[in-house]
């Protein structure tokens, strides 16, 4: 067993934030865990980490319990950029677990460069920009080949050029035979991930496939946004309008091709169509639209 989580709840004063969670996870894969802030994910991983006691459960990381230190020669957590020194260097940091791991100082050059953080792997962090602290991160947690990765919001800060290439580290990661557990809000990237996701809602882990729940969500634009409403409207049509120029609408509600249709008949252009996969955010909707939470 990669991962078991065995009945684990917490609480802080008299409030239950984790209320018996069970994870059991037996090859690699990546799962997301997802839930407004204050739903207890960040807690729910310094629990399986060991950082933070609770008070009922177990946890098992590579079939050893989370107590044994040894475990995090093959385990490593992604947290907060609270954790840097700004006066010390990325370089600096990198050794630091070099030397603790007793890895090669060869790994330091060969994480930074596949994170893409050579040109500043001898600066200072406190003159890092939020981006280049989530890479420095990202470079820590996996320059001890993990088998069993954990990233709270490894996405915070990134420009979509370094989410791109984040998402292909954790996809190669994978491939490798890493499990990664990943929280994230970017339910766009999340689709992108994986389909197996984790919604944790008042304490509680509901674990889904997304595959249900994966649509379309295609994007035409018109030469007469005006004019293409109406016409949808009185064919029933239901859509969304997206900007000054598109409207959008869902595969599970209407097929492009009628949508198409109606809107050629009236003599509306379309200019362009595109569509992306929905999943999570769709699902992610269904469950916590309404909470004040989110």
């Amino acid at each position: 067993m990669i991962v078991k989580v065995d009945g684990l709840k917490k609480k802080y004063k008299k409030d239950w934030v984790l209320k018996g969670i069970d994870i059991e996870v037996e090859e690699p894969q990546i799962i997301a865990l997802v839930g407004p802030n204050g739903s207890g994910k960040t807690t729910l991983m310094n629990c399986m980490t060991n950082l933070l006691t609770y008070d009922q459960g177990e946890v098992e990381l590579l079939g050893q319990k989370n107590s044994d230190t040894k475990i995090f020669k093959d385990v490593s957590y992604l947290q907060d950029n609270r954790i840097l020194y700004g006066t010390l260097t990325a370089y600096d940091h990198l050794k630091f677990i070099c030397d603790v791991q007793g890895l090669p100082k060869s790994k330091i050059e060969e994480v930074a460069k596949r994170v893409g953080m050579e040109s500043y792997l001898k600066k200072r962090v406190q003159n890092f920009s939020l981006g280049m602290k989530q890479h420095l991160l990202l470079a820590m947690v996996i320059i001890n080949d993990p088998k069993v990765l954990l990233m709270d919001e490894p996405l915070t800060g990134l420009d979509p050029t370094s989410a791109i290439d984040m998402r292909n580290i954790l996809l190669e990661l994978r491939e490798e035979g890493t499990t990664v557990i990943v929280s994230s809000h970017n339910l766009d990237e999340i689709d992108r991930l994986t389909n197996k996701i984790y919604f944790l809602k008042d304490g509680a882990l509901l674990k889904e496939s997304l595959e249900q729940f994966a649509t379309k969500e295609y994007y035409l634009t018109v030469d007469d946004l005006e004019k293409a409403k109406g016409v949808l409207e009185e064919a029933a049509v239901p859509f969304l309008i997206y900007n000054q120029e598109q409207v959008t609408f869902e595969e599970t509600d209407v097929e492009l091709q009628t949508v198409i249709d109606h809107l050629n008949k009236q003599g509306v252009a379309i200019l362009d169509i595109e569509n992306e996969r929905v999943g999570a955010e769709k699902r992610y909707r269904e469950l916590f639209e309404g909470d004040a939470s989110v």
